[in-house]
């Protein structure tokens, strides 16, 4: 049998380092998402330096400002939410795959299969989005789920 005081000791012990180890954590999480978020706005300064360098600014390059923009509005809610949402990333996916096609079509002037494959993976995410949205909304989660907290 366990003395009472060294019971006492063990859960002072395991409070601390739960303590520690949150902090340590979190400290983490919240440099990452500064070094993420800044990266992001390095990243679409020097795209739109570079546009006005050109002297124009192409669809592609209005659509890789699209990306960055979304890229930033996800790590604003993840910092505000503590929730990586989803939909976010699928939109860059479409975003990303939008670009890739105005580029190719850019590029060979004539339709090829490739096109219908990227209208094809367009047109997946675009369900997959559908059935999120629709899932989160007829299911949402509930406050004492470990989702559901910050």
């Amino acid at each position: 049998m366990k003395p009472k005081w060294a019971t006492v000791v063990q859960k002072d012990i395991h409070d601390f380092a739960d303590g520690v180890g949150n902090l340590l954590v979190d400290t983490f999480h919240y440099i990452a998402l500064f070094a993420i978020g800044g990266t992001i706005v390095w990243s679409a300064v020097a795209a739109f330096l570079n546009m006005t360098v050109k002297g124009l600014a192409s669809i592609e390059d209005i659509l890789l400002l699209f990306i960055y923009l979304e890229l930033g509005a996800m790590v604003g809610i993840y910092f505000k939410t503590n929730h990586m949402p989803v939909r976010f990333l699928i939109y860059v996916a479409m975003t990303a795959l939008t670009r890739l096609l105005i580029g190719d079509v850019q590029a060979h002037h004539v339709p090829q299969l490739n096109l219908l494959y990227g209208t094809g993976a367009i047109l997946i995410l675009a369900l997959a989005t559908l059935v999120i949205r629709y899932g989160s909304n007829r299911y949402p989660s509930a406050p004492g789920d470990e989702a559901g907290r910050k």
